[in-house]
């Protein structure tokens, strides 16, 4: 079908009025070449209307108020389409989910060997990743201060400042100073609870009223105030409700937060169990801020303070007693502090040295880590420009400027390193040898507080020393990011085809690629067939190649003869029709035709020589296009999308070449049913329709490698 010829924007319009309008979903995932809808009432649809759209291969009406339309390989465009719509911005209107439901997302979310990690990083992520845009545009003004400071316009940190620079202040301090509170909100809404309820308990503790304890001299009784010997700051302790409770800034922490909204999450799910769902609105979030604003106050907020504080005192004796090892710990630990705002008691500390040194000891080898992470941030805009990636790049573009010239890490942090694991294991070994040199070549102090930018090095003494340990930190960082990637094969391939397809989307007057046309044609179809990525694909059958037929020969697998290709069993087991299939989808032959494969063991191979154009992130899907353009679509049980790659050992790449019989996965079978899925594995042939004839050959068991369909040109 012409998905192309009313334009993916067009086609996501009509399917949202099909499905009953934004209003009556509640949800909308995609898969290898489906649309997979939940909708509140699935009585809305009007399925003639979604069949007899021009870019819609076929609809399939589920129970529990589930449907599936079938849109073939422009999937992913459409799927974006449609929640770039207006009316989808917020991703639909969910329904309350029970505690067994949220449970179970929890622990899909698990991926590899440590799941725990992956959702730690996502927490912290997704925490953080919708403050992009005013934590960017706070840094860039501080980025500004700063140049004026360098060259001596203005003295960015006397304390006789002009209202006019206090006003400056006020611009971007909005954004630090009141960051738990947007924090908190985030978290909450990455938990599922109540956000305004997370910001009212922030803010409790960041109130004037809060915040006006914190003076000894405010005249309110029960207040005492000391003063800590190493950091050189004030500590006061309120006495309410006969109990002590330590008084804290809280402006700039992100650990207290996220701290707080972990638990928070647990009390109010707790009282939506307790309370009948009539009165949820009125005293859940009640008891919930009852309960958790004393809970923040005295027992929450000064954990993360003390923390922080332990943490600044340890330092101190470390750098008086083991130089060298200070200067190397430093960068490696503040890429881990920095995420949860315990670095903030390090600033502190370093003001004392000055004031009562001379001198300071820890921005030097915080340097190191701060162009670690400039250079990881290089290294993924260069990325971002050789591949296209118009987000990525003006994300990185923005987060390089406020480091470089601001000496800002938080852009890089929660924009880029947060999101992609593999940032960060390459960013370390910048600190690392940027702490190595200053640790070697006698250590870096400075006699002023400075944002480590590009413009305060000549602040740093001796200067060669640090000048040479932050740009062998920053090299060492781009490098390994640029050399190495910042995203896996996978997701590279992923994204690339998703690029691939937006842009063939937005091109004026695009028509839609034939498979089976000639040299441009295909071109355009390898990206369309990508772009099915992290759905299931298209595994392709094709004459073999010419490296390729030796393979097949020794290993007698059967290969094309003439304009004959025989595609052979992804998996022992017995052959069955797609009619026996339990999926609407596959036995209308909306995916083409082939067969299934009742499997009895979980090894997947090559069911043909040719190009690997897709592997679905969850591993649950292959795709290959042989020579002559067959494609065949390789699918690994019903619905298994779902168990986002649990049970699923991906062993190839989408790009690779593969010769018929090469293993692609080996896959868990018993996880596949004690999930509830059906294990058979599917087979067909997507471009049936531009083929002389698929034959497929049903009714007998087979070993993995033995001829179950013929395709005929």
């Amino acid at each position: 079908m012409n998905t192309h010829a009313t334009g993916p924007e067009a086609l996501a319009e009509k399917i949202l009025r099909g499905v009953g309008g934004a209003a009556n979903v509640e949800s909308l995932t995609h898969c290898a070449t489906r649309l997979r809808f939940q909708l509140h009432d699935g009585e809305k649809v009007d399925k003639a209307a979604l069949d007899a759209l021009d870019g819609v291969m076929g609809t399939v009406a589920q129970s529990g108020d589930r449907f599936q339309i079938v849109i073939g390989g422009a999937v992913a465009r459409v799927y974006s389409a449609i929640t770039g719509l207006p009316s989808m911005t917020g991703g639909g209107t969910p329904r309350p989910q029970s505690d067994a439901e949220v449970k179970a997302a929890a622990r899909a979310k698990g991926r590899g060997r440590y799941g725990w990690v992956d959702n730690f990083f996502e927490y912290l992520s997704d925490s953080f990743r919708p403050l992009m845009g005013v934590l960017l545009g706070s840094s860039l003004i501080i980025a500004i201060a700063s140049v004026l400071d360098a060259f001596g316009v203005v003295d960015f940190r006397a304390a006789d400042k002009s209202a006019t620079w206090v006003f400056v202040d006020a611009m971007w301090r909005s954004v630090l100073y009141f960051l738990p509170i947007f924090v908190a909100y985030n978290a909450a809404k990455k938990l599922k609870i109540d956000p305004w309820v997370a910001a009212a308990v922030m803010a409790a503790v960041m109130t004037p009223n809060f915040t006006g304890m914190l003076n000894k001299d405010s005249g309110i009784p029960g207040i005492t105030c000391t003063t800590n010997g190493t950091l050189g700051t004030q500590e006061c302790v309120a006495h309410v409700f006969g109990l002590p409770m330590q008084l804290n800034d809280y402006g700039g922490q992100v650990f207290v937060p996220l701290l707080m909204v972990a638990l928070l999450a647990l009390v109010y799910k707790g009282l939506q169990k307790i309370f009948p769902e009539n009165v949820h609105m009125v005293f859940v979030p009640f008891f919930s801020m009852l309960i958790m604003i004393p809970v923040t106050a005295f027992l929450i907020g000064p954990m993360g303070i003390w923390a922080g504080n332990g943490l600044g005192e340890g330092l101190s004796w470390l750098n008086g007693n083991a130089p060298i090892v200070f200067a190397i710990i430093i960068p490696l630990i503040y890429p881990f502090l920095v995420p949860l705002g315990l670095h903030w008691p390090l600033n502190a500390l370093m003001l004392v040295n000055i004031n009562t040194l001379g001198y300071d000891f820890i921005q030097g080898p915080m340097g190191a880590w701060n162009f670690a992470c400039f250079g990881a941030t290089a290294g993924v805009l260069l990325l971002s420009v050789r591949h296209r990636e118009k987000e990525m790049r003006q994300t990185a573009t923005g987060a390089l400027a406020a480091g470089l010239f601001g000496g800002i890490s938080e852009p890089s942090l929660y924009g880029i390193h947060l999101r992609f694991k593999r940032i960060y294991p390459r960013m370390l070994v910048g600190c690392l040898v940027g702490g190595v040199l200053v640790g070697v070549l006698g250590g870096v102090d400075t006699k002023a507080f400075a944002f480590t930018s590009l413009l305060t090095i000549p602040v740093f003494s001796p200067m060669a020393t640090y000048g040479i340990a932050i740009t062998a930190a920053f090299f060492v960082s781009m490098a390994l990011v640029y050399f190495s990637d910042f995203r896996t094969p996978q997701e590279r391939a992923e994204t690339n085809a998703e690029r691939d397809a937006a842009e063939d989307a937005g091109a004026a007057g695009a028509a839609d690629a034939d498979i089976a046309a000639p040299a441009a044609a295909a071109a355009a179809d390898d990206r369309e067939l990508a772009a099915v990525g992290a759905s299931a694909a298209g595994a392709s059958a094709a004459a073999p190649s010419v490296g390729g037929t030796a393979a097949a020969a020794a290993s007698g697998v059967p290969r094309a003869c003439g304009k004959e290709t025989v595609l052979v069993a992804p998996v022992a087991g017995r052959v069955i029709s797609l009619d026996e299939v339990p999926d609407p989808v596959f036995a209308s032959r909306a995916l083409g035709e082939g067969v299934g494969v009742e499997p009895a063991d979980g090894r997947v191979v090559a069911p043909v020589d040719g190009e690997l154009v897709t592997v679905t992130a969850t591993g649950h899907a292959f795709g290959i296009r042989t020579a002559d353009g067959v494609e065949v679509l390789v699918h690994v049980g019903i619905d298994t999308v779902q168990m986002k790659g649990e049970g699923f050992d991906v062993r190839v790449e989408a790009g690779r070449r593969v010769s018929a019989g090469d293993l692609l996965a080996e896959v868990d079978l018993a996880a596949i049913r004690a999930a509830g899925h059906p294990a058979v594995t599917l087979m067909t042939v997507p471009n049936t329709a531009d083929l002389a004839s698929v034959e497929p050959h049903t009714g007998q068991d087979v070993s993995a490698g033995a001829p179950v369909v013929t395709v005929r040109r």
